[in-house]
């Protein structure tokens, strides 16, 4: 568990100098590490991450785009955590 949280935080941070502005909302990948936990395993997902996802929701086709982030964000452990949420995925 503690090799895919830290390889979902090292990608986050070599994606992070790609992070624009969308929305209003700074895009920074490195805002979804409260999620990590529950997108890596069958953990629920914390409010911390529910209130970041939902920050985060109008740059998830960015991340989508981007291919270091991709598997990770794309994820059905991802599309659940965001579901639960109750902040589905934008169709991009």
């Amino acid at each position: 568990m503690k090799v895919s949280y830290t390889a979902f935080c090292i990608v986050l941070v070599l994606v992070m100098l790609e992070a624009q502005v969308s929305e209003s909302v700074t895009c920074n990948p490195m805002e979804l590490s409260p999620c990590a936990n529950a997108i890596t395993s069958a953990n629920p997902p914390t409010a911390a991450c529910c209130g970041k996802l939902k920050e985060q929701r109008p740059c998830l086709c960015q991340y989508l785009k981007n291919p270091n982030l991709q598997k990770m964000v794309n994820s059905p452990n991802a599309r659940k955590v965001a579901s639960t949420c109750g902040s589905p995925f934008p169709t991009c």
